[in-house]
């Protein structure tokens, strides 16, 4: 597994390669059609909050044929001028430690949301999880950690916030699993 992310990280963030590129090398994690699938099939939104960037997350999800209503991106969007040069980032820049209700600029998408109360957090940072402050009705959080870089250093803080800590694990195993058990009809 540590050989799939010291060969995929990079990939990802190749500033040298084109989206067509990427999209085909991408593909390959465990398990995103089938999370991206049921959450759209049982009409549960996914929100994506990524300190990456927004632009490119969005067309790996299109070409992957995953982008569906139901999913919201919160990323870094670049701006282009007319000669289709990138000259800023738009808003706020998310990064690791701001990625809550601070940066988030949609509050219509938020309040239609309002009746949900349950969520499944997926993060791979301690910063991650703040995520779900500023949810005003929140019943249950399921928090599930992908602790994959300094496992022995950050081990305990994992055990210590996230309520599942799956070490150097790159599929969606886990979170497949638990959405099978909710959606499943008696």
């Amino acid at each position: 597994l540590k050989d799939l992310c010291n060969f995929y990280y990079p990939l990802e963030i190749d500033p040298h390669r084109t989206i067509e590129e990427k999209y085909p090398l991408m593909v390959e994690w465990d398990g995103f059609e089938n999370f991206f699938g049921t959450l759209y099939q049982n009409e549960i939104p996914l929100f994506i909050f990524s300190a990456g960037i927004g632009d490119i997350l969005e067309e790996i999800i299109r070409q992957a044929g995953v982008y569906h209503p139901n999913i919201k991106v919160v990323s870094n969007y670049m701006d282009f001028d007319d000669q289709g040069i990138l000259t800023n980032f738009k808003g706020k820049l998310i990064h690791t430690y701001n990625k809550n209700n601070s940066v988030l600029m949609d509050a219509e998408y938020f309040q239609q949301m309002s009746h949900r109360s349950n969520i499944i957090l997926l993060g791979d940072t301690l910063g991650d999880l703040t995520m779900a402050e500023g949810v005003t009705k929140l019943d249950n959080i399921l928090r599930i950690g992908y602790l994959n870089d300094k496992v022995e250093e950050l081990m305990e803080q994992f055990l210590q916030s996230y309520d599942i800590v799956l070490v150097r694990d790159e599929t969606l195993d886990v979170a497949n699993g638990i959405l099978n058990c909710i959606t499943a009809k008696n």
